[in-house]
């Protein structure tokens, strides 16, 4: 390590150098980062010599230190006085004439950006110069630079010659010495130089290891540093076989053969390594290059059938844009399944077993790698034909699994079944599962958009939930963002711009995919150029993957503002506005989800104008089609949660200007705070019997909520535990603290993984919660299997008894073609003048038993409505109703019910039937019944169901629990 020696010390002007000793100083280690712990060994010194000491047995030290300028830095107070040392700066007497100082230069100082520590040995009284000589090190082990080539591994050409040049560094400091050159470790160059060395290597004809090694001049310290050379293979040109995708392609007819295809323009070869050739670039696993275009191939051959295989693309470019590496190792853009070091170790083996034994990532490697195994097993599908609802009866559930319980897993989906079914959901929304950076994410982070993220399970696992909610009657819905996409995908790792070559960076100007800055106001990540055919590509095959592989209904499509090429990164006001290229390319890919399935659910998350919306809402709407918008409305229901005078006609398709029922209006949606959150915060307090800032009170308005909300035509959305009255703040941290919008965004714990109250305590055995659960419930049902809810609305509000009209003037009066919801959210009971739109009888369709009825007179009369609640009624009684039979409904009883196995009739029948209540025939008895005949049905799921049943004098429906 470099030493200067300084016989004079300006730091003390009283310094008498008639005192000054010169001692021998040794630090071990002799060369030391700033964080590495060094012993001070002083040695030759003699305290007696100098005058005026009062204790000759003891030495300080007196320290400094200069910071990565090499400006001396003076806040360091830690020495004490001159004449008074401080105590802890004591150096121990080993009783062998050395005395000795152990120090961590970083802890020592309180800084770091050290890079040299100065020192001498004093008497704890200095006055009189009674010191050492001063002795300054440099901080930091020698490190040698390489500054050409840029790149490792470099290519040249076989022949060709490759310039190097390189610097020693120590402690932020370049220092002079002498350097050798060895490829494949035979020496070919030496020499010195400063501030840097450099040489020539001509004739290369072999790819091998350069490594440079640098000795300074100050110090027996060595730094070394190597690149590996490859040599520009010669790639073969030939044409791709007919019907190749990118990503892999199997060999149906031969597992022992798999076809690789990457898109890669600006490239110049790639090689495949992997587990079937010890991840090694070989000529055999050079790839060919298509006859035209840009693409890349190869055919893997002697594959094992069944074996699991991992590899790699390297690929590389000869002239790279600046900044940008020659060489990327990255796995498949196409990948489906992938292994990570960065979070596969973090991953319960039971929710992706064999994960760190058949799965493990392999030794040696960095970044993801693609998994690769011919001859999978097909997944056995129960439902293979599943139709979903339309769109004016979706009511969906939003999801994010991480939070949804507490293995955070498929799994806990699958086991709660029931849940989803008892409440009348028939869609459930995912959050992202696309393999996404990190673990405890919301998954808007994607990095591979084909592959599913392993730590919600395996891809059979979610084969099954799709499976299991089918058989249920619930589609399944998948928020895709595809908006963007993060620093581990491989298409923006393929062209960034690195210049610190660790492997990161950002879109580079080559990127045929990325924008290097974002064309819209919004931008997270990367963003995609979905003008570039190559982004489309790409996305539309995201889009088969999903629908063909895993039965998917659905895509809800994140930010979609950012889809457009025509604004810049700071133009609220331009990515706000209408914009042609932005309403044609989701177009296109609607037409494209719609050309694979017809029925497929098209969603926007767009939050814009009108104009554009109503365009995507509108199209193909002849055809049944029509893309489904998300219509925030959180802002203006919890003002009437919370007790205050609110305007909710935004619910409703029409105020938005859409022909067809293609809003998804929510009150509540993962990016928004809890309506209970601020129910309790800041609800209305003027009626201490009313008080809404205390739960229960709050927990009693929420059905309401749902009343006013899901009953308006048109598809519906619930972000989960709505239905329990979940009170978290969307800013609850994972320590249980809560924070505010206002905080830090990388701090506001927003995306902190929340906590499971819903199960913990017991949710649904607490009456208050329940209760929501239950009303939503029924409003569900009714909404999914009334035809009146596919009618037409207005909406009266603006106030704190907002009322709502449905009707169908198709349907026959006899039946329910009307419906009336009355609520009241202030504090205090209200008389709601209820304007029905006739006279007669109106049934409370809230209750199941259709028995609860009011005669009006008059239509004006007004209805008492107790605080936070609500009323919604009929011209009929619903269908759905357990007596409501086309025989008279004291004709025939069905008991026990609840029930867990069977259940018997009171009359003689001749046909039972069992319909789930999306009217799906389940099960059914034929024969001569009797009364003394029961009915088996052990097996169904705990759910609620319907029985028709056929007598001779007529047929009655009866409403049957399954516990």
């Amino acid at each position: 390590m470099k030493q200067i020696l300084l016989f004079f010390s300006f730091l003390f002007p009283f310094a008498l150098i008639a005192q000054t000793q010169t001692v021998d100083f040794n630090i071990n280690p002799t060369s030391f980062d700033e964080d590495e712990e060094i012993t001070i060994t002083v040695s030759n010194v003699d305290p007696t010599a100098w005058d005026n000491v009062t204790d000759p047995d003891n030495l300080y030290l007196w320290a400094w230190y200069y910071d990565s300028n090499g400006d001396q830095v003076s806040t360091y107070t830690g020495n004490g006085d001159w004449d008074n040392s401080n105590e802890s700066h004591k150096l121990t007497n080993n009783g062998d004439g050395t005395y000795s100082y152990t120090l961590t230069p970083t802890t020592f100082f309180g800084d770091t950006g050290i890079s040299q520590l100065g020192i001498l040995v004093k008497a704890k009284d200095g006055t009189g110069d009674q010191k050492s000589q001063d002795f300054l090190y440099y901080v930091g082990k020698v490190t040698l630079i390489i500054t050409a080539p840029t790149s490792n591994p470099t290519v040249v050409a076989s022949g060709g010659d490759l310039t190097i040049s390189a610097y020693m560094q120590s402690g932020g400091s370049q220092v002079v010495g002498s350097f050798e050159v060895f490829f494949n470790n035979v020496s070919v160059a030496s020499g010195s130089g400063y501030p840097t060395y450099g040489t020539t290597l001509t004739n290369i004809t072999e790819a091998g290891t350069v490594r440079i090694e640098g000795s300074p001049f100050s110090s027996s310290d060595i730094g070394e540093n190597s690149f590996e050379v490859s040599l520009e293979p010669t790639v073969t040109t030939e044409e791709m076989p007919a019907g190749l995708e990118d990503g892999i392609n199997y060999n149906e007819s031969d597992p022992t053969k798999a076809t690789l295809v990457i898109d890669a323009p600006n490239k110049d070869f790639i090689y495949v390594a992997g587990s079937f050739n010890n991840w090694t670039e070989s000529s055999s696993y050079l790839m060919k290059k298509n006859t035209t275009g840009t693409k890349f191939w190869l055919e893997l051959t002697g594959l094992t059938s069944g074996e699991i295989y991992t590899y790699q693309y390297w690929v590389y470019a000869l002239n790279p844009v600046a900044d940008s590496p020659q060489l990327v190792k990255t796995a498949d853009p196409y990948s489906t399944l992938v292994l990570s070091p960065f979070d596969d170790p973090w991953i319960s083996e039971n929710t992706f077993p064999d994960l760190t034994t058949t799965y493990a990532y392999p030794d040696g490697q960095e970044r993801e790698v693609t998994v690769l195994q011919t001859n999978q097993s097909d997944y056995n599908w129960q439902v293979t034909d599943f139709t979903g609802p339309t769109e004016e009866d979706l009511i969906v559930y939003e999801i994010l699994i991480r939070d949804f319980d507490a293995d955070r897993n498929f799994q806990d989906l699958i086991d709660k079944i029931d849940y989803f079914k008892n409440l009348n959901v028939n869609a459930i929304e995912l959050m992202p599962i696309m393999e996404f950076e990190g673990n405890e994410s919301w998954g808007y982070n994607t990095s591979f958009h084909l592959a599913l993220d392993k730590f919600y399970g395996t891809p059979d696992k979610f084969k099954e939930l799709v499976d299991t909610f089918h058989q249920n009657d619930i589609a399944v819905i998948l928020d895709v963002a595809l908006n963007h996409a993060f620093g581990r995908n491989p298409m923006v790792r393929m062209w960034m711009d690195d210049p610190d070559a660790d492997g990161w960076g950002d879109p580079s100007s080559e990127n045929p995919y990325f924008n290097e800055v974002a064309t819209h106001s919004y931008s997270v990540g990367s963003d995609f150029n979905h003008q570039s055919a190559y982004t489309q590509y790409y996305v539309e095959r995201v889009v088969k993957h999903w629908i063909e592989e895993y039965n998917i209904d659905g895509f809800r499509w994140d930010l979609t503002k950012g889809f457009t090429q025509d604004c810049t990164s700071g133009d609220d006001s331009c990515t706000n506005s209408y914009q042609q290229d932005r309403v044609d390319i989701l177009k296109q890919y609607a037409d494209y989800s719609w050309s694979i399935d017809p029925d497929h659910y098209v969603i926007f998350e767009h939050l814009g104008t009108n104009a554009e919306e109503q365009e995507w809402a509108n199209y193909r709407l002849d055809e049944g089609k029509g893309v489904m918008m998300w219509g925030k409305m959180t802002s203006e229901y919890n003002e009437l949660s919370m007790g205050y005078t609110s305007d909710i006609s935004g619910m409703g398709y029409e105020n938005r200007g859409f022909t067809g029922k293609r809003l998804m209006g929510y009150a509540e949606s993962h990016d928004e705070e809890r309506l209970m959150y601020k129910n309790l915060q800041y609800g209305n307090t003027t009626n201490s019997s009313h008080n809404v800032t205390e739960l229960n009170t709050a927990l009693s308005r929420m059905s309401a909520i749902g009343a006013v909300s899901l009953t308006i035509p048109g598809p519906k959305m619930i972000w989960h535990f709505g239905e329990l009255g979940m009170e978290n703040s969307i800013y609850t941290c994972s320590d249980g603290s809560v924070n505010t919008e206002d905080d830090a965004i990388d701090g506001n714990c927003k995306l902190d993984t929340k906590p499971q109250p819903q199960w913990d305590n017991d949710w649904l055995s607490d009456t208050n919660r329940s209760q929501i659960y239950n009303d939503w419930a029924r409003i569900n049902e009714l909404k999914i299997s009334e035809d009146v809810f596919e009618g037409s609305y207005s909406i009266n509000s603006g106030n704190l008894t907002p009322k709502i009209y449905i009707w169908d003037d198709a349907i026959a009066s006899t039946e329910l073609k009307n419906v009336v919801v009355l609520a009241n959210f202030d504090v205090t009971s209200q008389d709601v003048t209820p304007n029905f739109p006739y006279t007669g009888t109106w049934y409370d369709l809230m209750d199941e038993t259709g028995a609860t009825s009011i005669n009006v007179t008059n239509t004006t009369n007004p209805i008492t409505i107790a605080a936070g609640q609500f009323k919604i009624y009929g011209n009929q009684t619903s269908t759905l109703s357990v007596d409501d039979i086309i025989l008279d409904k004291n004709f025939i009883k069905l008991y026990p019910n609840p029930t867990a196995n069977s259940f018997r009739l009171t009359k003689s029948t001749e046909l039972v039937e069992v319909f789930d209540v999306m009217g799906k025939l389940i099960k059914s008895f034929n024969g001569d019944f009797t009364e003394n005949d029961s009915f088996n049905i052990s097996e169904l799921s705990k759910a609620i169901y319907f029985v028709k049943i056929y007598t001779a004098e007529g047929i009655g429906v009866k409403r049957i629990i399954k516990n």
